[in-house]
């Protein structure tokens, strides 16, 4: 998978079939399936690692606002090697504070210190 629209396609046909795109890009979720009460934030990664990254800012508002509707939280990641799907609900985390690049879209932002957990690729579920 090489961009989220990719991965959003793959996950709705092959396995929630009712799964909506969120209505803004800027929204800590990406998707929700309402069958499935599921509340997902989509990442694809063009290298693998064996263990994924999540910010703690993005972490909590998935998670809260998932809660608030009664959804479970979902954290899906593509890389080259598959697609792992951790439900938040499940996992434990382990905060640390890494300098990483301010945005990740955009070249020459500098670092900052971010609050992340890495996930381990053993705790998801392998679509």
């Amino acid at each position: 998978m090489q961009t989220e629209q990719e991965l959003f396609n793959y996950i709705k046909e092959r396995y929630l079939k009712d799964l909506i795109k969120s209505a803004d890009q800027y929204d800590y979720y990406d998707c929700t399936s309402t069958l499935y009460r599921l509340h997902i934030e989509l990442k694809c990664r063009h290298k693998h690692y064996d263990e994924l990254l999540i910010e703690q800012d993005k972490y909590k508002a998935l998670s809260r606002h998932a809660e608030h509707l009664g959804f479970t939280p979902f954290y899906v990641n593509a890389t080259p090697q598959g697609i792992y799907a951790f439900n938040l609900r499940k996992i434990t985390v382990k905060w640390t504070t890494k300098k990483l690049p301010a945005k990740t879209e955009f070249e020459d932002q500098g670092l900052i210190d971010k609050t992340v957990a890495l996930l381990p690729v053993g705790q998801a579920v392998q679509l």
